[in-house]
């Protein structure tokens, strides 16, 4: 193994997007985290990846667990230069507002917003020594939305609007930068247990301007774009990677 090889932490990466930025991240040469609440799946991608991988198990919404996340990748690695905010329920529709459970509410923000603030703030000092990135994972529900979705888009939302915040605050040393996906296929991304092939009909291509549905290939490679040094001047941004579903007109005729 190489030891002056860089070190990212990447949460909700035993499934999903945050499995293919973890694989795509190793791919570069880096040595990453696995970091999921979910036991199975990061000992599952962890094995996936060899030696270069440690599968930790964290509650993103508890400080303690997260605390003991970072712990555990000094103590592993001893360095870390790059932190993806990953993890989060992915449940968008939850039912109408007016049934919408207090308590619902509460664990999903704990999880996709409280979460990305919690690993910022427990891995700032680490990446300000190796003048490190982070990239956040938010959606385009940030940006527009259907009925019932509200707990999730405000959650994404929050992710856009902290990017920016934490960029000013922990910027020049450290850069932090945003991917709002769209329809990303991760079904064939699932632990074993979970995986099938996704169910795609040639109208959920044709939708898209760009004539098909995403891959977790296509965040991880911007992700891992926004985490190098060739993006040495980007920082604050919300990138949106959804094949053009935002810019597109949809009237009924």
């Amino acid at each position: 193994m190489n030891d002056s090889a860089k070190v990212a932490v990447v949460t909700g990466a035993g499934q999903g997007i945050g499995k293919g930025i973890a694989m795509h991240l190793v791919g570069d040469g880096y040595r990453v985290v696995i970091a999921d609440i979910d036991a199975e799946a990061a000992e599952e991608a962890a094995a996936q990846v060899g030696a270069a991988a440690l599968p930790v198990i964290v509650d993103v919404a508890d400080e303690g667990s997260v605390q003991a996340l970072f712990q555990a990748t000094i103590s592993r690695f001893g360095r870390l230069d790059a932190l993806v905010n990953n993890a989060a329920f992915a449940g968008a529709h939850l039912g109408p507002v007016e049934q919408l459970e207090l308590s619902t509410w509460n664990r999903l923000i704990a999880t996709n917003l409280t979460g990305v603030f919690l690993c910022s703030k427990h891995s700032a000092a680490l990446l300000r020594a190796s003048r490190g990135s982070i990239v956040n994972i938010a959606s385009t529900r940030a940006l527009q939305s259907e009925a019932d979705t509200e707990a999730y888009s405000a959650s994404k939302g929050g992710v856009v609007a902290l990017t920016h915040a934490l960029a000013m605050s922990l910027g020049p040393e450290v850069r932090v930068n945003c991917i709002s996906p769209g329809w990303i296929a991760v079904e064939d991304w699932k632990k074993q247990s979970r995986r099938k092939e996704p169910q795609l009909r040639p109208e959920d291509h044709a939708q898209h301007p760009t004539g098909r549905v995403g891959k977790p290939g296509d965040i991880a490679s911007l992700a891992a774009y926004l985490l190098s040094d060739s993006a040495s001047f980007i920082t604050g941004q919300n990138f949106v990677v959804d094949g053009g579903m935002t810019r597109k007109m949809i009237y009924l005729d």
